[in-house]
């Protein structure tokens, strides 16, 4: 027998982590001297060891390693357990890869710019929001304010409140600068369960908004006429990072145009990744 320091050299593993191990049941000591509290062990125990680390190593929890150990869990289970973490890593290998191309795709802007781009784009999902909604087709983008004022003060008479930025999504399939079918929604609160009637009888109607499970998101600054070099800036970005664009885009009126600010506007775009032929 060996006591635990003596075990630790041969393993290679700290005494920290074989009494961690011990206090787990994963691999308890052979001997405890009752005088002394020592704990002792035996050369052949160093294979469970080994099959613990190799267990760990795939990523596997020290719980899962207990049940594997004990024989808790049938061949089917254990095949299902082992497939789920080949899953976890295989994920996590995607999301690494597409990490090393978004690295490569700015590297790629550094060295044709010779400086950082003047934006950064983010991918982000969306949650699920409760708004009131108009869709109709405007005569130009302006009109978008015109709805929202209107959205408001409707809301303002009922005493309901904003629960978020204002938005409004861009349906049309193809750029368009005039007649554009465009949505123009409020986000309230989940208590609000009545649609919102205009004064000429046209209403913004409750809806719950889908959730998104990836968009491409950027931040634009300063006027309403430069969001046309920031969609520009932001469809690149999105083919030379492997994606395709993937629903309509979408703006947050983050922060108004005033007389003594710039507007902030997110811009997102639903994106997938694009398949290769």
């Amino acid at each position: 027998m060996f006591k635990i320091g003596d075990f630790s050299k041969i393993c290679q593993i700290p005494v920290s982590a074989l009494r961690y191990y011990a206090d787990l049941g994963l691999l308890e000591p052979a001997h405890v001297d009752p005088f002394t509290g020592f704990r002792y062990y035996e050369l052949d125990q160093l294979p469970r060891l080994n099959r613990i680390l190799a267990l760990k190593d795939m990523g596997l929890s020290l719980e899962e390693i207990g049940r594997l150990l004990n024989e808790e869990v049938s061949a089917e289970e254990m095949r299902g357990m082992f497939r789920l973490q080949k899953a976890k890593i295989q994920q996590h290998v995607d999301e690494e890869l597409a990490r090393l191309a978004r690295v490569a795709a700015r590297l790629r802007e550094i060295e044709k710019e010779g400086k950082m781009p003047h934006q950064d784009v983010v991918l982000k999902s969306i949650e699920a929001q409760h708004v009131v909604s108009i869709r109709e087709i405007i005569p130009t983008p302006t009109y978008v304010g015109k709805l929202l004022n209107e959205g408001f003060g409707a809301l303002g008479r009922q005493g309901i409140q904003p629960s978020a930025a204002p938005q409004a999504i861009y349906h049309d399939e193809e750029f368009k600068l005039t007649q554009m079918d465009v949505e123009v929604i409020i986000p309230v609160a989940a208590s609000v369960t009545l649609d919102v009637l205009l004064s000429d009888g046209r209403k913004f109607a409750v809806s719950d908004l889908p959730a998104v499970q990836s968009v491409a998101s950027v931040i634009h600054i300063g006027s309403y006429d430069g969001l046309t070099d920031t969609y520009q800036a932001l469809g690149q970005w999105i083919e030379a990072n492997g994606y395709r664009i993937a629903g309509a885009s979408r703006e947050i009126y983050l922060k108004p145009a005033g007389t003594d600010n710039q507007p902030i506007v997110e811009v997102q775009w639903p994106i997938e990744k694009a398949t290769t032929a």
